[in-house]
């Protein structure tokens, strides 16, 4: 590119990808730089292959547990071949919408190239000097490998190196950390055949969910087989490969064919040369940014996991397009915070806005064995938890369940626009969908509004009035 870009972009993960597309929209010229693939940790070693497994994992349980729904299935055999196959053939469907070419196709020059910043407005990209008008820093993040003793002898496994690795199933496998990748590749792995255990050393799994989530998850995860260790901190790592061990805190060992650290990622800055450019980190090392997400260069933004914002491949996109459409336009914009989160294990694990016991609010809670889809589907196991304030308003909520993150899409939007329970009371939902759950619960939230003080004082004198009237005609 000759001319200077109205927007180089830094990164072609989600939120560089959605960004370019988005400043490319309006007609800059955009040039984003990639130094490895584009498409990003979702695309290669994140969501598309962690859901891809997930699926054949999921489809090796039902088989084994048809026999409830009187249908037996006479041994379930699992060709790893075929499920990696599996994954990648979802990899390589999706691929080209992240490609250079389709890039190319919407008006985005990529340079497949290392980018370093040099100034407030200049960069290098592969040594070459490059000036811009804008920037957007979206670099993502890799897996965080902590200090523990013996660890990284032990050649562990990580969020990134496991779809390579596994050529083959381990007889046995330690997850370290309970968060949702945790969770979901010990379900997954577990159900495939391999003897998991999972360690956490907050006391229960997920623990930035609702506790009522992480016991009817942890109940699911040990009726797969796997062994949760929650409250239980590593001191070491011994040994690697088959003989590997896994030290918790009061000495017990944990036999672990493979080691697999699941403990979080950090963001990616290190070859960037931020300070050349007046970009500060905060404390934990992220990019600064402002609620325009712009950061301390006013040349300069920041989206997805570089930021300190929720590490999830949506809010990378909708964040890489609000920056881009600050940076070209000239708008401010505020970053989206109303951010919904799934854990995609079997129950899924879904959440938005307040948490249950939030100041100033209630919970309205349904249990599945009152949900009429679930009873026929013969699996009760989940719940629905609106969390209501003072107004009435849809708060928050947990949605516990098959498919949890499709019904929470519709709490999402009432969290966002501040609808209250009458709203979704009021509206009609198809029957039967594991949508009833917090459907019926907001009923519920309506009718105790109804029962209280001065509304059920109401409701009673026109009721009254209406039997008057309705005597009197007679």
């Amino acid at each position: 590119m000759s001319r200077v870009p109205d927007l180089l972009v830094v990164g072609g993960g989600s939120a560089g990808l959605v960004g370019a597309r988005t400043a490319a929209s309006f007609g800059a010229s955009v040039l984003l730089v990639e130094a490895a693939r584009t498409g990003g940790d979702c695309l290669w070693t994140g969501c598309v292959p962690s859901k891809a497994l997930l699926a054949a994992a999921s489809a090796a349980a039902d088989a084994r547990a048809a026999a409830r729904l009187g249908v037996h299935v006479d041994g379930v055999r699992i060709d790893l071949a075929a499920v990696r196959a599996h994954v990648d053939h979802a990899r390589r469907t999706i691929e080209p919408v992240d490609s250079a070419e389709s890039l190319a196709a919407a008006g985005v020059t990529v340079r497949r190239a290392t980018a370093r910043l040099t100034g407030p407005d200049t960069a290098t990209v592969d040594g070459e000097p490059v000036r811009f008008r804008r920037a957007l820093i979206a670099t993502g993040s890799s897996p965080l490998l902590p200090g523990i003793p013996g660890l990284a002898d032990a050649d562990p496994l990580t969020t990134d190196t496991v779809w390579d690795a596994l050529t083959e199933l381990p007889d046995r496998l330690v997850v370290l950390g309970a968060g949702s990748v945790g969770c979901e590749l010990a379900q997954a792995l577990a159900r495939l055949g391999v003897a998991v255990s999972l360690v956490e050393a907050a006391p229960r799994l997920l623990p930035g969910e609702d506790p009522d989530a992480s016991r009817v998850l942890a109940a699911a995860l040990r009726a797969d087989g796997v062994e949760v260790h929650t409250g239980r901190a590593v001191s070491a790592v011994e040994g690697s490969g088959a003989t590997a061990r896994v030290l918790l805190d009061g000495g017990e060992r944990l036999a672990a064919g493979r080691v697999l650290a699941a403990f979080g990622r950090r963001p990616d800055t290190a070859a960037l040369d931020l300070a050349s450019a007046g970009v500060a980190l905060d404390e934990q090392g992220c990019v600064r940014v402002d609620e325009q997400l712009r950061t301390t260069n006013p040349r300069i933004w920041a989206a997805g996991d570089v930021t300190a914002h929720p590490r999830f491949t949506h809010v990378a996109g909708v964040h890489g397009s609000t920056a881009a459409t600050n940076a070209v336009l000239g708008l401010r914009r505020r970053a989206e915070t109303v951010v919904p989160r799934v854990t995609f294990t079997a129950p899924e694990v879904a959440s938005v806005g307040a948490a249950p016991g939030a100041k100033g609010t209630t919970v309205q809670t349904r249990d599945h064995d009152e949900v009429d889809r679930a009873v026929t589907d013969g699996d009760t196991t989940g719940f629905a938890r609106l969390v209501v304030d003072r107004r009435g308003r849809v708060a928050g909520a947990v949605v516990v369940g098959p498919r949890a993150g499709e019904v929470l899409a519709e709490l999402t939007l009432a969290v966002r626009h501040g609808l209250r329970t009458r709203d979704l009371a009021g509206t009609m939902h198809p029957y039967p969908t594991h949508g009833d759950a917090p459907w019926n619960a907001a009923i519920a939230d309506v009718r105790t509004q109804l029962g209280r003080g001065p509304v059920r004082a109401a409701v009673r004198l026109v009721m009254r009035g209406r039997r008057l009237w309705v005597s009197r005609r007679r």
